[in-house]
């Protein structure tokens, strides 16, 4: 009895002071970024944190009057809990104004409880998986989703003469978007999955998988996996099984165009095609005035992905919406704002869908060449307008 007794004190007291936090006001707006800055995700957080430290490199730090602070935190990887405690202190002890980041769906779902209480603008720089805007109103996107990316690229892969396809992808919530949409959609058209695979999370060796993979002779391979590490250590199997020369075509989202994966590939990643919305090499002035800015905020130590290009714009979103309501961040009137929310992008034109929160964008198909230099690209060879995300 005691025990029920404290849980309810607690739980009031953590209420309160998220009701609190919501009314306070200042001459600052502060925006609490959870983000991974150490631990297996460490280069994704790099990257998100590059993108944000970008825009205000570019654009600087006032929007209407009022001074943007950025408080990073460290969530260490897919750890949920630790995100929801960090967003929880990042309300009621350090009054933040905003939420940001996430790389993990995990994560933004466990924070999506506080939000909700506190009704606080939550903007995902990252978590893919569909359902998360679904878990409170105060929460929009600015990267994508999977099915978003994956049902272009199924049905790509059917005009392009894709009969046979395996699927091989994470055992998480993204992994089995990717694997339901891909195959939803595939198989509508005429295609048939003759196998598929859920990995664990934690798999670093993928050679089993390839080897079995290569035996059934699919004439393409569907592979989702998260970015970084994972997707290098899968392409170091993937060149060392041999597939690349076994004539079975890979099919890949968001990330396997990213400096890492092609280098750590090498020749192996030839010809590989992929679906996303970017990768460093795109066209486009926008794009160039990106890479340089860019370059400068990290000196020239690594590339731009597409974490780096959901932060910058997620900091547009932020900066734009701000105006609108001339420096309120109420959650119901920032949110009211965002729906209207148009901008280019380095990525391209991008919009908010008023009904979903998610956004709205081209999904680029792509194919990693080779340049004379030696360096490897993606090159856009077909696209997708306007996509919304398929599963709302």
């Amino acid at each position: 009895m005691l025990g029920m007794k404290a849980t309810i004190w607690t739980t009031g007291l953590l209420l309160a002071g998220l009701a609190s936090a919501a009314a306070a006001p200042g001459d600052s707006v502060r925006i609490g970024v959870v983000t991974s800055l150490s631990g297996s995700a460490v280069e994704s957080g790099a990257q998100m944190k590059a993108g944000i430290d970008t825009y205000l490199r570019v654009h600087g730090d006032t929007v209407a009057g009022k001074k943007l602070e950025i408080l990073y935190r460290d969530d260490t990887g897919p750890h949920p809990e630790i995100a929801k405690r960090l967003v929880t202190e990042l309300i009621t002890q350090d009054h933040a104004d905003i939420i940001a980041g996430f790389i993990f769906t995990p994560n933004a779902l466990a924070a999506a409880s506080v939000i909700d209480q506190a009704r606080k603008p939550m903007v995902v720089m990252n978590a893919a998986t569909s359902i998360v805007t679904t878990r409170s109103p105060y929460i929009v996107r600015v990267s994508y989703t999977i099915p978003q990316s994956v049902k272009p690229l199924a049905e790509w892969a059917y005009k392009t003469g894709s009969r046979r396809v395996f699927s091989l992808v994470s055992d998480y919530g993204p992994g089995l978007d990717a694997e339901n949409w891909f195959s939803k959609t595939f198989t509508a058209l005429g295609g048939h999955i003759i196998g598929s695979v859920r990995v664990p999370l934690s798999a670093v060796d993928y050679s089993a998988y390839l080897q079995r993979i290569k035996d059934e002779k699919p004439d393409a391979i569907h592979v989702f996996l998260p970015n970084g590490q994972p997707m290098v250590s899968f392409m170091k199997a993937y060149r060392e099984k041999g597939l690349d020369k076994a004539g079975i075509r890979f099919l890949g989202g968001e990330g396997w165009a990213d400096e890492d994966a092609l280098g750590a590939g090498g020749d192996a990643m030839l010809g590989i095609y992929t679906a996303g919305f970017y990768s460093y090499s795109r066209p486009g002035i926008e794009n160039e005035k990106f890479l340089e800015a860019f370059s400068k905020t990290v000196g020239g130590r690594f590339k731009p992905n597409f974490l780096s290009v959901s932060a910058y714009d997620g900091m547009a979103l932020i900066a734009k919406t701000l105006t609108k309501t001339h420096g309120s961040t109420d959650g119901a009137a920032f949110m009211e704002a965002v729906k209207g929310y148009s901008a280019s992008s380095p990525r391209g034109t991008v919009t908010i869908d008023p009904a979903t929160r998610d956004i709205v964008q081209t999904i680029y198909i792509r194919r990693i060449d080779k340049q004379a230099s030696g360096n490897y690209v993606a090159t856009e060879i077909d696209k997708y307008d306007a996509v919304k995300d398929p599963g709302k």
